[in-house]
């Protein structure tokens, strides 16, 4: 279950990758004021080795999120039971290396904070070591973020409509503020097989250990601050579902690469982009259907479903039925990345 395919594919296209250190001028979204800040450069300091890289993956910065503070309580205990795996229907997954490092029990914060405490980041961005970007299967996987807080608590029915219209699978990234306010639909969703639920943090931070900001938005401020943001949004959705999520995108989407290896060491597994589809809700309609339009197999397609009002839904609609049609396939990040 989760593919979506009208023909079978006539060859694989190239996974599009972005050169590193590319700068992309980011767009407001998911924010309250429309305010854009640039992310503050990454500063220097020894270190330990802390991930394996996940290999390259390139895309335009997703924009910021709202920065209003998270209404529901964080959870105070971990889960005891690791997540569950998968792979794609074709037998293609990506490097085994991409496999997150999880215990059998979830480790408690006292443990993370001795594990992780005395590390010191080197990378601070989008793709950083531990962070995956893209799969090695032949199909694309359609993701989409749900950030929560003033303005960003709405859903795009019209979105969604059209992807189960057309059987198109997608993995829904939600955030403890937008449950809070979709608890109801949030279990629906969970309910239907065409999705699957990941987890996208508990205050909607930058995941950083050591307080780093991006888009002007402070991160979390160390390693137990990180495990709160990764743990409180995950046993809240586990209480909700009874499903502990397998994949994690933060708030803005950056990372420091110990927070990624904390990530992993927690069971989760750290997912990015490489193609930025509707510019955080705020690209047109034409600009949302031709950023979606040049997928190829194994990107992973980062876009939202909660702002109804945007163009993610009218683009969309007009994308999708003629990438099927060119034989493109469509599958949730559990069907395409390793467990």
């Amino acid at each position: 279950m989760g593919d979506s395919k009208r023909r079978p594919l006539a060859g694989r296209r190239s996974v599009l990758l972005g050169m590193a250190g590319l700068a992309t001028a980011a767009l407001a979204a998911c924010a309250d004021n429309g305010r854009v800040a640039v992310p503050d450069a990454p500063g220097p300091g020894p270190t330990s080795p802390v991930a394996q890289p996940s290999g390259p993956g390139a895309g335009p910065a997703t924009p910021p999120p709202s920065i209003a503070a998270l209404s529901s309580e964080q959870a105070a205990a971990a889960i005891a039971a690791k997540p569950g795996g998968g792979e794609g229907g074709d037998g293609t997954v990506a490097p085994p290396s991409n496999a997150p490092a999880a215990p059998a029990a979830v480790p408690s914060k006292e443990q993370i904070v001795a594990e992780f405490g005395t590390l010191r980041p080197q990378e601070w961005g989008l793709h950083v070591a531990g962070v995956v970007n893209n799969s090695a299967s032949r199909h694309v996987a359609l993701t989409f973020d749900a950030c929560g807080g003033p303005g960003g608590t709405g859903c795009d029915h019209k979105l969604l409509k059209s992807l189960r219209s057309l059987n198109v699978p997608a993995t829904l990234f939600i955030n403890s503020r937008w449950i809070t306010a979709n608890r109801s639909l949030a279990a629906e969703l969970a309910a239907d097989p065409l999705f699957e639920l990941a987890n996208h943090g508990t205050l909607h931070l930058p995941l950083s250990v050591n307080g780093r900001s991006a888009y002007g938005i402070a991160g979390t401020a160390n390693p137990a601050a990180v495990y709160e943001e990764l743990m409180g949004n995950q046993a809240l959705m586990h209480e909700l579902t009874g499903v502990s999520p397998r994949f994690f995108r933060p708030g803005t989407a950056f990372y420091d690469d110990v927070a990624a290896a904390m990530t992993r060491r927690l069971g989760m597994l750290p997912v990015n982009f490489t193609v930025n589809g509707d510019g955080g809700a705020t690209f047109a309609p034409a600009t949302v259907a031709g950023e979606v339009a040049r997928v190829a197999a194994g990107d992973i397609v980062i876009s939202h479903f909660n702002r109804p009002a945007s163009g993610t839904a009218e683009g969309y609609a007009r994308a999708l039925p003629r990438l099927l049609d060119g034989g493109v396939t469509f599958a949730r990040l559990g069907d395409v990345l390793p467990g």
